[in-house]
């Protein structure tokens, strides 16, 4: 069983920026990735719709005989992980916005949240801001169009930057001091945001903190892989892999980047 794979899934190539934070702690264990680049952004689509997606990749990563699945994408999180944990016995770690760090450590009492509409109206995103978050304000910012622009390689361009511009206005005219990253193709934004905000704004998302808890829920059930051989990391997606190659490219690790008409 230690030596199976970690199974994760994302609307697209997100997912990634969780999945290099997992290889860099746990660089023995075999990955296999799939992006579900096809159906990108699952933001834009209905919880019933999600549910399904959500259901077709975790029974094609348990055909695969993945030992544990990361649902690395907060609205897949937020809409369907409930009902994956009901059905199916293997263990799921899910992404949601760090609201909570957010609010621990906020000076001005106010913090941004940058996510999807599925993430947004989901109710676990609801419940995590009353549960962490009631003493302070947060603003709320819909990323209306920036997944399909990272899924199409332009992280960088002016679209994107003109985009974030807007978005960040009611934050910054409402003072945030942090700003939470609530999508995992968010993180790729990261020199854009980086140029656009003040230097006190602290940006955070949850890749370091999904890694950390794969690691314990493997080590608690007895699962993980030796360190002795680096991990082998496989990647599907259902589009164009070129994106996802360049993406990968430069990063440690056996890697193998496959189609797969899914």
């Amino acid at each position: 069983m230690n030596n199976l794979p970690i199974g994760i899934f994302d609307s697209g190539i997100g997912g990634t920026s969780v999945w290099k934070e997992i290889a860099a702690l746990m660089p023995g264990e075999d990955t296999l990735y799939l992006a579900d680049s096809r159906n990108a952004p699952y933001g834009e689509r209905t919880g019933e719709e999600i549910i399904a997606l959500s259901v077709k990749n975790t029974e094609w990563l348990l055909v695969k005989q993945c030992k544990i699945i990361v649902v690395a994408c907060n609205t897949a999180t937020t809409n369907a992980i409930t009902y994956l944990r009901d059905q199916y016995p293997i263990p799921f770690i899910g992404i949601e916005p760090a609201i909570k760090p957010a609010a621990l450590h906020s000076k001005t009492g106010t913090v941004g949240v940058l996510a999807t509409k599925g993430t947004l109206a989901s109710r676990l995103f609801s419940t995590t801001s009353k549960n962490h978050a009631s003493h302070i304000r947060i603003v709320e910012q819909e990323g209306t169009g920036l997944v399909s622009l990272i899924e199409s390689g332009r992280m960088n361009s002016g679209e994107v930057r003109e985009l974030l511009k807007k978005y960040l206005v009611p934050m910054l005219d409402a003072n945030m001091d942090h700003l939470v990253l609530g999508c995992t193709h968010f993180p790729y934004l990261m020199p854009v945001l980086k140029e656009l905000l003040p230097d006190h704004i602290k940006i955070i998302d949850c890749g370091e903190a999904v890694a950390r808890q794969t690691l314990r829920m493997l080590h608690d059930s007895e699962q993980l892989a030796g360190e002795e051989d680096p991990g082998r990391h496989q990647f599907f997606t259902n589009v164009d892999p070129g994106v996802l190659h360049d993406i990968l490219a430069g990063l440690p690790g056996k890697k193998e980047v496959n189609y797969l008409d899914f």
